[in-house]
């Protein structure tokens, strides 16, 4: 049975940020969901994207972009069939650690510097990369073109999410995961994704020369190459 890979984007993006994965995995047969993420909270988040896997029948690839790895890393996948995770320069978090704590496990990321608050009537804030700095911050290997039109349609995260503590149990500890992320990552910063790496036991780590945050966007081909690794390991699956 084929598997069913479903997409999680994360801040600062919408589910368009996943365009050029979408079409050569439904090529190869794939149901392929684009999950609409909140980003609102992690565990909310969470809850939420765990009602759609467990409405899925068959084997499940979850791929998460930035915040998006730490929502499908607190996916309770015992009522499914999740068998691959895949971290597109996506936060892998331990128990406890937020968005934020990760970002600083080693020194070198700029997001800090670039973000723009937006108050909320019911407290706390959302937060948007500038758009001035958001090709520099965020997309520097894409057209200025391109990043333009993203940070316009950027969907902004709340300011709660990126510092809630991860759940107990995440779901790396239970399923084989696949890393790849951008040498040039400054939102988070290329060492601390090889050390999430290592401490969830990456089945292989895949770091892009010269790549932005939005990997998967400017090297689409190998985001699509390491998916099919993730539905391949899955035994009896096709890719």
């Amino acid at each position: 049975m084929k598997s069913t890979v479903i997409l999680v984007h994360g801040a600062f993006a919408d589910s368009s940020s996943w365009d050029g994965v979408i079409a050569p995995l439904t090529r190869l047969g794939h149901t392929v969901v684009a999950f609409a993420n909140p980003l609102r909270g992690v565990a909310t988040d969470a809850a939420l994207l765990t009602d759609l896997v467990s409405s899925v029948d068959g084997p499940i690839v979850l791929v998460g972009h930035s915040y998006g790895g730490a929502v499908t890393t607190n996916v309770d996948a015992s009522g499914a069939d999740v068998v691959g995770l895949v971290y597109v320069a996506g936060f892998a978090l331990s128990p406890g650690e937020s968005c934020g704590d990760a970002s600083a496990l080693t020194p070198g990321s700029t997001l800090g510097d670039t973000l723009a608050p937006v108050p909320l009537a019911g407290g706390g804030s959302d937060l948007y990369i500038t758009q001035e700095k958001y090709h520099h911050q965020f997309a520097a290997d894409l057209s200025p073109e391109l990043a333009a039109t993203m940070a316009v349609t950027q969907r902004p995260v709340t300011q709660a999410a990126l510092f809630e503590p991860s759940g107990d149990h995440p779901l790396w500890r239970d399923v084989p995961s696949w890393f790849v992320f951008g040498e040039l990552d400054r939102n988070i910063p290329a060492a601390a994704h090889h050390l999430m790496a290592d401490r969830a036991g990456a089945r292989r780590t895949l770091e892009v020369p010269g790549a932005s945050h939005v990997v998967g966007i400017s090297h689409p081909d190998q985001t699509v190459e390491l998916i099919l690794q993730a539905v391949g390991a899955n035994v009896g699956s096709t890719t």
